[in-house]
């Protein structure tokens, strides 16, 4: 194939206005439209080719530099550039590549309530995305119609050309800048997707979210993301779960933590009592002599596990609750209580680890 600085008929300095003005005067000459002959309508377009190539600043670097390399040159990277350029290969002996093209993969967030996560939960996900062109189905064509063999490159999606060097003219091979290196040309887009294969719709994702997700946890679903170009495979989707806070419950792990308030009295003589857990009624029995700060811990009525299996435990810290308003009777009888059981001054007892943890990890955690 000509050079295609001699095609245009310009210098290889020549500025991207020059270059215009040359093909303008040469498009004007052999547009079909003007000169019908075979040889004009050939020229024709090689004159567009050379055009797109040139006017195009990467494309024409890249053609400059497959042109000047040298052995001690600035157009070769490495052995598979002198290689490539004294020998050919590239583009075309891969052939031309495909429209095809796996899609993105897509992220949303899903807030799940404590409550949803004990047992799992399952969503309908309202999602924004690219999907196949329901017109063409992916072929980006309009419909009875197909791509056509690109002219320039005849199907291969590579243009060779002849390069002076020290060994000589050798053939390079440089992507077709007329199909972009499809080896073929759609000549009649599909007019819902202009030509892309895809269009953006909602539609809906179906998500089983299994027990025992935290914040933070991203859960993969693959092939539900967006379809690619050309009705290319789907990229995944990915889900990032956030838990809300619980007005009563929180969570350490797959054990859920709450506080009981208990009366002084119930502290001092014990009693039963039912509160209402996360997925149902669960009966606490409180010992008589109860202290603040103790650990009810009721087993398997926490978070099911996310791997594995069982679930974890409930555990309930006591908060003893002291009246601050007494009647006349109730503060007689209390001082009644008081003098009959003579006890000790208030003072500071000795450290204990274990409580102070529980205190912690249940109230400042």
């Amino acid at each position: 194939m000509a050079d295609h600085y001699e095609v245009l008929g310009v210098a290889q300095d020549a500025t991207p206005d020059e270059i215009k003005k040359a093909y303008r005067r040469l498009a004007r000459e052999l547009h079909p439209d003007v000169n019908p002959g075979t040889e004009a309508s050939e020229r024709f377009k090689e004159v567009t080719h050379a055009y797109d190539v040139l006017s195009d600043p990467k494309q024409r670097q890249q053609y400059d530099l497959g042109g000047q390399g040298g052995m001690g040159g600035q157009g070769f990277g490495g052995f598979g550039d002198i290689f490539e350029t004294f020998f050919g290969g590239g583009q075309q002996t891969r052939g031309p590549r495909s429209r095809r093209e796996r899609g993105q993969d897509a992220l949303i967030r899903v807030e799940v309530g404590l409550d949803e996560v004990v047992f799992g939960t399952h969503r309908d996900l309202e999602v924004d995305t690219a999907v196949l062109c329901e017109t063409c189905h992916g072929s980006c064509c309009q419909p009875g119609t197909a791509p056509v063999t690109c002219d320039i490159c005849h199907g291969t999606g590579s243009i060779q050309r002849a390069v002076r060097s020290l060994l000589g003219n050798v053939m390079t091979s440089s992507p077709c800048g007329s199909c972009r290196g499809y080896g073929t040309v759609i000549a009649t887009p599909c007019v819902t997707c202009q030509g892309q294969g895809r269009v953006r719709a909602r539609r809906t994702v179906p998500v089983d979210i299994p027990a025992g997700v935290d914040t933070g946890l991203r859960l993969q679903m693959p092939g539900s993301g967006e379809v690619g170009p050309a009705g290319g495979s789907n990229g995944d989707l990915y889900l990032e779960i956030k838990v809300r806070n619980h007005d009563v419950f929180s969570r350490n792990g797959d054990d859920l933590l709450a506080t009981l308030e208990v009366q002084m009295t119930d502290a001092i003589l014990g009693t039963t009592t039912t509160i209402p857990a996360l997925d149902g009624d669960v009966q606490v029995e409180l010992k008589p002599g109860t202290q603040a700060g103790e650990i009810i811990t009721v087993k398997d009525r926490g978070v099911t596990k996310l791997r594995g299996n069982g679930r974890g435990d409930l555990r309930i810290g006591v908060q003893v609750v002291t009246p601050t308003k007494l009647s006349g009777k109730e503060r007689a009888l209390v001082e009644q209580f008081a003098a009959s059981r003579k006890s000790a001054a208030p003072e500071l007892a000795h450290f204990q680890q274990g409580l102070f943890a529980r205190l912690r990890d249940r109230f400042l955690g």
